[in-house]
């Protein structure tokens, strides 16, 4: 494969694109039928979304191509929903499970880009429920997998599983009043085991949204935990 042939390739496709002029509908078009570098460019170029089919069209590249076009699609759903919640969300609220799936991301950017959409998307009480549920299931899973790891697993292995829980946990703070007080110790207790600070981290930024003395178990120990970043998270409320 020549390398570089492929890069002035798609540097003239991105110069030939940002120099063009388009349609509103030509961005669509480009949206659903383009190459990485099409896609890439009419998400980032769209300033509005006219009706359902257009809002399908957007969040059906938040997964399963490539992560060009994911992150900008992020990106714009993202600015959109934050520009105007009431009208937008009325286009992309229909799919739960596909913002569910982008919520645990391989890149970074687009988990947080994603969370920050669901926290006006969840103002809908069935995108709320389906959403919830598969995050629940997705921290289950992960959960059963860590388990099964023993001490000779690849540690690129064991982190992916570890990412997976850390925008779970991210995402579940969205929902401290919607999960059952049992649920959500059981998930907050069994977080609060994991080694990696980072996890732990998260238990304490969750503990900090309950008000609950069930949880008074769980907060004392978190409050004293080794890690400073970890004990530090209760004197930091004001930043969740």
């Amino acid at each position: 494969m020549d390398l570089n042939k492929n890069y002035d390739k798609d540097f003239k496709l991105a110069c030939e694109l940002s120099e063009g002029v388009f349609s509103h509908t030509e961005l669509i078009e480009m949206l659903q039928n383009g190459n990485i570098q099409e896609k890439q460019f009419s998400a980032l170029s769209l300033d509005c979304l006219n009706n359902a089919y257009e809002g399908k069209v957007l969040v059906s590249n938040l997964t399963g191509c490539d992560g060009k076009i994911r992150e900008a699609v992020a990106l714009k759903i993202n600015q959109l929903l934050t520009a105007n919640p009431t009208g937008f969300s009325l286009y992309v609220y229909h799919y739960p499970e596909i913002f569910a799936d982008a919520s645990i991301d391989i890149n970074a950017n687009i988990c947080r880009l994603v969370i920050n959409s669901v926290k006006i998307l969840k103002n809908d009480d069935n995108f709320k429920k389906v959403y919830l549920a598969k995050i629940l299931n997705y921290i289950n899973e992960t959960f059963a997998e860590i388990d099964k790891f023993i001490y000779k697993d690849k540690k690129y292995v064991i982190n992916k599983q570890l990412f997976k829980l850390y925008w779970c946990l991210e995402s579940l703070k969205l929902f401290v009043n919607d999960v059952p007080g049992t649920t959500l110790h059981g998930i907050l207790e069994r977080a609060s085991l994991e080694t990696e600070y980072t996890i732990r981290e998260k238990v304490a930024q969750i503990l900090i949204l309950t008000n609950d003395d069930t949880y008074s178990d769980l907060i004392n120990k978190m409050s004293n935990d080794e890690n400073y970043y970890v004990k530090e998270a209760f004197n930091t409320k004001s930043r969740f």
